[in-house]
């Protein structure tokens, strides 16, 4: 049995769904970004639109992470 969420509180997927463009969008600037430095060490390239599919999929981690973070400190603010 799921936990009644108090009113006007916002639910931890609620903020993750809000903040998934952002992260995803991070997410993909990073995996670029570590792709360029991976270069000095002879590793393969990848290309800016490898980096957007591939923060598809690893964005949903990042944003439920951010999810959690928001929440926490809206609850700290609320104390």
């Amino acid at each position: 049995m799921a936990p009644v969420p108090e009113p006007g509180r916002w639910p931890v997927w609620k903020l993750a769904l809000l903040l998934y463009p952002f992260a995803a969008a991070a997410v993909a600037i990073n995996l670029f970004m570590l792709a360029l430095m991976a270069r000095a060490l002879d590793w393969p390239n990848l290309s800016p639109e490898l980096s957007v599919l591939l923060s598809i999929g690893l964005g949903v981690p990042a944003a439920w992470a951010c999810g959690r973070w928001v929440r926490r400190l809206l609850d700290e603010a609320a104390e």
